[in-house]
């Protein structure tokens, strides 16, 4: 009896080691859908799309999740949906109803060459998780080499890091290229001009932040409201795009040389719940 019990406390150790209770972040590649790469922690979801969506879309864009403050719910939510493919995009504690499309998404990097964002041909193709406790999690995706332009080719390897009880996760993207000295990088977020979201913006030093309805609504509405952002230490510039799809931050680079940046979202149910405590919680991560 005493051996059984001592099995099953170890047991039991394992198990919150591998996703229990005392688990505050998680990321992880999702081959029962798609492909998909995501990541979590108590108050942010989101994922990256892989191989198998490619076409459907080919997308860097980061599609963020809107969650109620808590407990962790990828892993349920990508349960759910082998039965009910539209799972997660009905309320059940949050949802995803967040439009990527081909775009930056809620937050993700591009190179800008004369003026407009140059996407990588492929979704990640590869990744590597670098670190990975119930406090933390850093984990790489790579995406191979592309044609950005005429001359210039371009491959990237995201680091993304994942911590606790907040907003923002961090990204240390490395753009290896050649046919050019440097290359403007710009990090943003899509403004959704098309659906008329935008309700109000901030644009600062370092800083594209956005308020937003909903833009996606096409299986249920949703009668909150959205935060997104990206925060860009030593920015050139904060600016929407001359088509105005995207709000930017922009920073030379060197090849190989990291673009440090931060993204982030909030949800109007959870804690965050105007665009004023929004814009200064983001400011506050310069």
């Amino acid at each position: 009896m005493k051996r059984l019990l001592i099995v099953s406390l170890v047991l039991a150790a394992l198990a919150g080691c591998q996703g229990g209770s005392g688990e505050k972040v998680m990321a992880r590649y999702v081959p029962e859908r798609a492909d998909d790469f995501v990541f979590e922690n108590s108050l942010v979801a989101g994922r990256f799309y892989g191989k198998a969506l490619e076409g459907n879309p080919t997308s860097p864009g980061i599609d963020i999740w809107v969650k109620l403050p808590g407990r962790l719910v990828a892993d349920e939510w990508y349960k759910g949906a082998q039965e009910d493919p539209d799972y997660y995009h009905h309320n059940h504690g949050g949802k995803d109803c967040y439009k990527v499309a081909v775009s930056l998404g809620g937050g993700a990097s591009a190179p800008m060459i004369d003026g407009k964002l140059c996407y990588p041909a492929t979704n990640y193709r590869s990744f590597e998780m670098l670190e990975e406790t119930p406090e933390k999690v850093v984990f790489v995706l790579h995406y191979p080499q592309w044609q950005a332009s005429e001359t210039v080719s371009v491959s990237l390897d995201k680091q993304v890091t994942v911590l606790p009880d907040t907003y923002f996760c961090t990204v240390e993207d490395r753009y290896t290229f050649s046919g050019a000295e440097t290359l403007t990088i710009a990090a943003g977020v899509n403004r959704h001009p098309a659906q008329e979201t935008l309700v109000e913006e901030c644009l600062e030093e370092g800083v594209y932040a956005l308020w937003e309805h909903a833009s996606d609504q096409s299986i249920e509405p949703e009668d909150g409201m959205l935060g997104v952002a990206v925060v860009v230490p030593g920015a050139l510039q904060a600016a929407v795009t001359p088509d105005g799809i995207h709000g930017i931050c922009t920073r030379e680079v060197r090849s190989g040389e990291p673009f440090r940046y931060q993204f982030g979202s909030c949800w109007s149910k959870g804690n965050v719940k105007d665009a004023a405590t929004w814009f200064e919680t983001v400011k506050k991560q310069l």
